[in-house]
């Protein structure tokens, strides 16, 4: 069913949610990009009974989200007077953030202006960050001020594992095999850089073998990332690092791998993904592992970076683990 505002495809069977105290709770707003994340947590909500409004955001949201969420609204990037509109038209008291926004696409392919027609109020939270004398576009700027506006029209803005805390990824070894010595040095060593990239705000990812760096996320994105790394390291066998930053606020722009990742470092020829135990959302849970099992990538999910006792130059031991690597393996090779 539609109406002016959008669709209400869960009219007529909604589930009113409500507190042990038998008080009825509001309906939870739900900003949608893109990816299966922001239909995981719509459906955990409605799991829980709780009511959905999601404005989700054109160009990146799946249309899944039609026939999930009990209120769904089409909207752009630049709309956010529009969405505190919505959101207050609901009984919204609590909003959630999902889903990735493609921001090279948004502000760097032509005028953000021009393109994605921001009203009045998305202007004045955003434009002294994008216009003014100190710019300063990086994440975590933005989205704080983008929360800060929902916050004076007194709305609380909520992280989405709050909701679907099952998202967030434990720690141990997941999927693949063992990691080999290398690897785990790898590991270690990608840690401590990718550590350092997040609390710049550059990115969250880089990718590494042997003892270097091949590619690190910035504004392109991990997929984006990845493709390079299999371009500049042919001979293949690299690990992807994703982790969180060291400040993260897990309200928004948390590191999140799926199906896709697991295809993607396949293509590229990557053997490992390290990420960040507790602060990482993994989406579509069984196929990702089953996938990275198949194609035999091994994904490893830590607390901390791992500790390798033996120095990087010492001869590698003979166990059967270091005994089974190929030369290929070792790091007498650099990828051009």
């Amino acid at each position: 069913m539609i109406d002016r505002n959008g669709y209400w495809p869960r009219r007529g069977h909604t589930i009113m949610a409500q507190h042990q105290s038998g008080e009825q709770l509001p309906p939870i707003g739900l900003v949608a990009g893109w990816g299966s994340f922001p239909v995981q947590v719509a459906q955990s909500l409605i799991r829980e009974g709780r009511r959905v409004c999601c404005i989700a955001i054109s160009g990146h949201a799946s249309t899944d989200l039609e026939s999930i969420c009990d209120h769904v609204t089409w909207a752009g990037v630049g709309k956010l007077g529009g969405h505190i509109r919505y959101f207050r038209r609901n009984g919204v008291e609590q909003v959630t953030m999902a889903g990735k926004l493609f921001k090279a696409d948004i502000l760097y392919q032509g005028s953000v202006w021009l393109r994605h027609f921001p009203d009045l109020t998305c202007i004045r939270t955003l434009g002294p960050a994008l216009l003014g004398r100190h710019r300063d576009a990086r994440d975590d700027s933005l989205l704080l001020a983008v929360t800060d506006a929902y916050g004076r029209s007194g709305m609380e803005v909520l992280a989405a594992t709050d909701f679907a805390p099952e998202l967030l990824v434990e720690a141990g070894t997941l999927a693949g095999p063992k990691l080999k010595y290398q690897q785990t040095s790898d590991t270690e060593a990608g840690w401590q850089v990718a550590k350092q990239m997040g609390g710049m705000d550059i990115g969250q990812t880089i990718t590494i073998k042997d003892g270097t760096v091949i590619a690190v996320e910035a504004i392109e994105g991990t997929d984006a990332c990845i493709e390079r790394t299999g371009e500049l390291c042919r001979r293949g066998g690299w690990t992807l690092v994703k982790v969180s930053k060291p400040q993260q606020d897990m309200r928004f722009d948390v590191p999140t791998i799926g199906p896709q990742t697991v295809q993607k470092v396949a293509q590229a020829k990557g053997k490992v993904i390290a990420i960040e135990a507790g602060k990482t959302i993994l989406v579509e849970r069984e196929a990702t592992l089953r996938l990275a099992t198949e194609l035999g990538i091994s994904i490893i999910a830590m607390k901390d970076a791992p500790s390798v006792q033996t120095p990087r130059h010492a001869a590698p031991a003979t166990t059967g683990e270091l005994t089974n690597s190929s030369p290929r393996d070792l790091p007498s090779e650099r990828a051009a």
